[in-house]
């Protein structure tokens, strides 16, 4: 049995009645990664002899118990390398498990290894890791999006059963679009923080990646609860996700904004997207036309936040703490400036270079007082979006899969691919994509589901309702 295209219902089924091992599970997932990881270069670390022994040691009762799951290399496992894709951390051993974890640990999960990204979360190609470039299973010479490549990779080439990534401008939701699996950002707050290693602290937010809506529920009803050691974490009661995920849409208003059918976007997307629209209709859904009048400032707010936020928190990889640290330095300024020249990446640079101009005095009120106020106005628009309708219904991404290198020297070319993603995380609530359909080249298309603040519930209730109408979600790339 090929038990690497199982959903995790399907293994957990098969697990609890003894039909299937997780030891047995791992091994068949280690022989595909074998076979398939030297052209796609989803992982930065495997450890299959943990994961055996975790696998040994599962209770399959729990939730997620001997399912093998991929890490973002952002996210602490005690024991494993943390490198954030950066030169910088290399050799760099995690001390403590981050929140989610635990949690995960506490659920059952086996944990296969660490996942590619652009470096500390900055990108939105994979192209930006100091380790390689991870590929697109369904066309290898394609990007497959970014920060979170290795992830969606993974779990879009059937080399995971699910994995974690982070969200801090549509990192986990334009991957999870380009290589045709679901990927869930939740609302600021619904998921600790505690052990990310933080890019933009106001906007990153841990989320999933899986083949299904359900096991994004799953896991989302895993991770997500009041963490005390994350102060930005909501003491809120988490929902049980998957009780009425098969309510399905009628009498929901569903809103369409007319800001996210833009000039410039390919029109193989937009057919996709207006005929998963017209699916919600048959099925009973409302179809409701929203502005959201802020959104062309979205990508300007986001470069101006994220990056100053990013020059705030990379200030303290300076050679003294932990990482890299340049040899035969004179005095400890020259120590400090080669540590960070030879350890950062270029677009790590350019972030860190741009967020400190914008906090600087003279420009501070200019630009980032400014951004955070047009941020609030961003924010209003979906409050105001959210009186008239359940959820939006957008676009993921303006594209498919681009090709490796097509826009590594046109950084603003490069930054437009999150233009429909990043408002999401300007105004704290959640988002989720699903596959909704193929070019005709075979590339895939993502639907983006925009839920209100707390609205996961709902929002995954009417990602479901679609995904079980349609063939996407059932196609495998030619890997």
């Amino acid at each position: 049995m090929d038990a690497t295209s199982l959903t995790i219902p399907e293994l957990r089924a098969k697990l609890q009645a003894g039909e299937l091992k997780s030891r047995a599970v791992v091994d068949q997932l280690a022989a595909r990664i074998e076979s398939v990881d030297p052209k796609l270069k989803a992982y930065l670390h495997l450890d299959v002899e943990k994961a055996r022994a975790m696998a040994d040691g599962a209770d399959p009762s729990l939730p997620l118990g001997g399912v093998p799951i991929a890490i973002k290399d952002v996210i602490n496992v005690q024991g494993d390398p943390c490198t954030c894709a950066s030169k910088i951390l290399q050799g760099y051993v995690a001390p403590y498990d981050a929140t989610v974890i635990t949690k995960l640990r506490e659920a059952g999960a086996v944990f296969l290894g660490r996942t590619n990204m652009d470096e500390f979360a900055m990108g939105s190609s994979t192209e930006n890791s100091s380790w390689g470039t991870t590929r697109n299973p369904w066309d290898l010479e394609r990007i497959p999006g970014g920060s979170s490549g290795g992830s969606a990779a993974a779990v879009g080439g059937h080399e995971a059963f699910a994995a974690l990534g982070t969200d801090t401008g549509g990192s986990i939701r334009q991957p999870a679009a380009l290589c045709s699996c679901v990927g869930l950002k939740p609302t600021y707050g619904r998921v600790s923080r505690y052990g990310l290693v933080a890019f933009a602290s106001s906007l990153d937010q841990i989320g999933v990646f899986t083949k299904t809506v359900e096991e994004a529920a799953l896991l989302l009803e895993v991770i997500a609860g009041h963490d005390p050691r994350d102060n930005t974490s909501v003491d809120r009661a988490v929902p049980k996700y998957l009780l009425k995920l098969n309510a399905g849409v009628k009498g929901l208003r569903l809103g369409v904004p007319k800001e996210y059918f833009v000039d410039g976007m390919d029109p193989e997307i937009e057919q996709a997207v207006r005929a998963a629209i017209d699916e919600y209709n048959r099925q009973g859904a409302e179809i409701v036309e929203v502005s959201l009048p802020h959104t062309k400032y979205a990508v300007a707010v986001y470069y101006i936040i994220a990056t100053a936020e990013c020059s705030a928190n990379l200030a303290r990889f300076d050679g003294v703490r932990y990482g890299k640290r340049a040899a035969n330095a004179r005095d400890v300024l020259e120590m400090y400036g080669r540590t960070r020249a030879e350890g950062f990446g270029p677009e790590v640079k350019r972030r860190i270079i741009l967020g400190t101009y914008v906090l600087s005095s003279g420009y501070y009120d200019a630009y980032y007082n400014r951004a955070q106020k047009v941020r609030r106005l961003i924010a209003e628009d979906f409050r105001l979006a959210f009186e008239q309708c359940d959820a939006l219904l957008t676009p993921t991404s303006p594209t498919a899969a681009f090709k490796l290198g097509e826009r590594v020297q046109d950084p603003l070319q490069m930054y437009l691919a999150d233009i429909f993603t990043i408002a999401v995380n300007l105004a704290g609530i959640c988002g989720m994509s699903i596959p909704c359909g193929f070019t005709s080249g075979k590339l895939p298309i993502g639907l983006q589901i925009i839920g209100p603040k707390w609205g996961e519930e709902t929002m995954l209730r009417v990602a479901h309702a679609y995904e079980q109408a349609t063939p996407w979600h059932n196609e495998k790339p030619p890997l």
